[in-house]
């Protein structure tokens, strides 16, 4: 219902995710799990121009809530984290990327730090071979939970200003013991995208 009023002011880097959604090539889209609300309604929109999602949710019970939401939105879902159950959650999202569906993560769920990309979401990529996609957003009325991640709820109403970051791809060959300087790139990446969303949201009011 909040998500309905929301008017988006703009989406920087659009043309970004515009070939996989023309031929539905597999990524991986990353956000903040700060900016789920204003992220996973990004996700709706690709899916109903037939991106294939498939949602890392939490185990725990915090995840019920938004799994069946994504399911209505015809997503998939995976339950799993990098904390609980990782080397499980790896080897079902290796299962649906086979099926032909792109992974989206909160990248520094489920428990923070935040805004400190894990190392899971990585390592997804190079097993795959497939690229990050690099996601932010800011609006201009919002509150924020007090808690790890400062969950952001944008108003009713509120002005929205997405970016979207070029593909970021990982190579498959690259060594394990080389994947720190790909994971700082990303999560550079995404505080930039963040950036440029409060930077757009300011020249427009």
């Amino acid at each position: 219902m909040l998500s309905a009023t929301y008017r988006i002011e703009r989406v920087i880097g659009a043309e970004h995710i515009q070939p996989f959604l023309e031929s539905n090539r597999l990524c991986a889209p990353c956000y903040w799990h700060q900016h789920h609300i204003v992220g996973s309604t990004l996700m709706r929109t690709w899916v109903q121009k037939g991106f294939k999602a498939c949602f890392l949710v939490s185990a725990s019970v915090d995840g019920e809530v938004p799994e069946r939401i994504a399911r209505a939105w015809g997503a998939e879902v995976i339950r799993g984290s990098a904390n609980q159950s990782g080397a499980l959650a790896l080897r079902d999202m290796q299962r649906m990327m086979k099926n032909g569906y792109s992974i989206v993560t909160t990248a520094d769920g489920p428990r923070g730090p935040k805004y400190e990309f894990k190392m899971g979401a990585i390592l997804m990529a190079r097993i795959a071979g497939i690229p990050i996609i690099p996601i932010a957003c800011a609006a201009d009325r919002a509150w924020y939970l007090n808690r790890w991640d400062n969950f952001m709820i944008p108003k009713p109403f509120s002005r929205i200003v997405l970016a979207i970051g070029a593909p970021y791809p990982i190579p498959r060959d690259a060594p394990l013991d080389g994947l720190e300087p790909h994971r700082a790139n990303v999560q550079a990446a995404v505080m930039s995208l963040m950036s440029d969303s409060e930077a757009a949201l300011e020249d427009a009011s």
